[in-house]
């Protein structure tokens, strides 16, 4: 390995024909090239994909009231019915794997009324949300100024708000102090004790999440006319206990309730946030798997060219070999000058193509961090060290493979046959 003869040597036989050598090694170049880029690119969609959800806490799940579709106990089909407080306190009892069960109410929404919340002259129509001060860790809005709904609030049922960025455009001119103003949200007062910016894009577009007014959960009920009525649950498992596997027994617990047939599964609606990042997470594996499979074969095929090369240059270098062989040197000698001019042509090309694809990835970084974001599905295409090093692996790999059957070839040429070769 470290014999400076043997070296240059190598660099001999391989710039002996420098543009056959060069042909040979782009086969590597290229393989290895277009392996890194596929796993940048799909790193890169990943990304993209897992930032709509930033902000929201994965292992959650929402849950409604609907319409009972069967007859149960005496009671009819078709039956509406509502979730209640009790439900929460309940749920929270009974599952202890649950981190956070939050209430929520909503006015507005997609049936937001004209000019529900007036400020001094100016209206607009909003989302209108009554919460829990858990929330914060659902969705983790980012307070910009002032604070979130408290534990005080919820308790004593003060008429306060948080408002979106969006609300301060369209009801407030620039510069104007926001916090400890009055708001009117259908005929009642509150005071905007915080400003939020959403972060999350899972919930609707980002516009329109900056467009929403929060307020205690317990004073959205009394000033609403809501009672004891919860719209619907945001539900968060604990960090070592999966949402999805608790879902079932969730339904069925919801269901003995509120006296709906266990086989009614459209009684309870629900929406399963953690099985959906799951699935995002089984589509990029596949992805990552399929890129390693397409760059695996492409490096494959210029493999093959530099073991039918190496075939070529041993043909050539017959009566060399045959020379050395009748010097003393032994068939280990012969099949490792063979390997090693093979390793080396393999490492060289394919370290290049490394190099010419971590360009283009550097390239298109810098490209897309100059873009506006906005909702692109695409960001931050990169490739971590663990790639490098298998990328190398396969490369060292590939130079035993291509080096391989033109070594044994060498080895098994007798000296006096190969004296005699032309």
């Amino acid at each position: 390995m470290f014999d400076r003869d043997k070296w240059i040597e190598i660099i001999e036989a391989l710039t002996a024909n420098t543009f056959r050598t060069l042909l040979t090694a782009f086969g590597v170049f290229w393989g290895i090239f277009i392996l890194v880029i596929l796993l940048a690119a799909g790193k890169g969609l990943e990304n993209g994909v897992k930032k709509g959800f930033d902000g929201i806490a994965t292992n959650t799940m929402f849950m409604w009231s609907k319409t009972t579709s069967k007859p149960y106990k005496g009671l009819p089909s078709l039956r509406n019915y509502e979730f209640n407080n009790s439900d929460v306190a309940a749920l929270k009892e009974k599952f202890p794997d649950l981190l956070y069960v939050s209430p929520r109410n909503e006015l507005g929404g997609n049936n937001t009324q004209s000019s529900n919340v007036i400020r001094g002259t100016k209206t607009g129509a909003y989302s209108i949300f009554g919460d829990c001060p858990e929330l914060m860790f659902q969705e983790q809005m980012r307070i910009v100024s002032g604070r979130f709904i408290n534990q005080q609030d919820i308790l004593l049922k003060r008429k306060t708000a948080v408002i979106g960025s969006g609300v301060i455009k369209d009801l407030y001119d620039k510069a104007e102090d926001v916090i400890g103003t009055y708001i009117k949200v259908n005929g009642v007062n509150f005071i905007v004790v915080g400003v939020y910016k959403s972060i999350s894009r899972v919930n609707g577009d980002p516009e329109s999440q900056q467009k929403r007014i929060y307020l205690p959960f317990s004073t959205f009920q009394q000033a609403f006319d809501y009672v004891d009525v919860v719209g619907w649950m945001a539900i968060t498992a604990k960090d070592d206990a999966s949402i999805t596997a608790l879902k079932p027994a969730i339904l069925e617990f919801m269901k003995s309730r509120h006296s709906i047939d266990p086989l009614d599964d459209r009684a309870i609606g629900n929406f399963d946030l953690y099985e959906q990042f799951s699935k995002v997470q089984g589509l990029f594996l596949i992805l990552k798997v399929i890129a390693y499979f397409v760059g695996t074969l492409v490096l494959l095929s210029g493999v093959i060219g530099i073991s039918n090369i190496m075939l070529i240059v041993v043909k050539e270098r017959t009566k060399e070999i045959g020379i050395r062989r009748a010097l003393g040197a032994t068939p280990a000698m012969i099949r490792s000058q063979i390997l090693l001019e093979s390793i080396f042509l393999t490492i060289v090309a394919g370290m290049l193509g490394i190099a010419m694809a971590t360009g283009v990835v550097v390239i298109v970084n810098i490209v897309l961090d100059s873009m506006p974001s906005g909702d692109m599905m695409f960001a931050n295409p990169s490739v971590d060290l663990t790639v490098v090093f298998v990328a190398l692996f396969i490369l060292v790999g590939s130079g035993l493979l291509a080096g391989y059957i033109p070594a044994q070839t060498a080895i098994n040429i007798k000296p006096v046959d190969a004296l005699r070769a032309e």
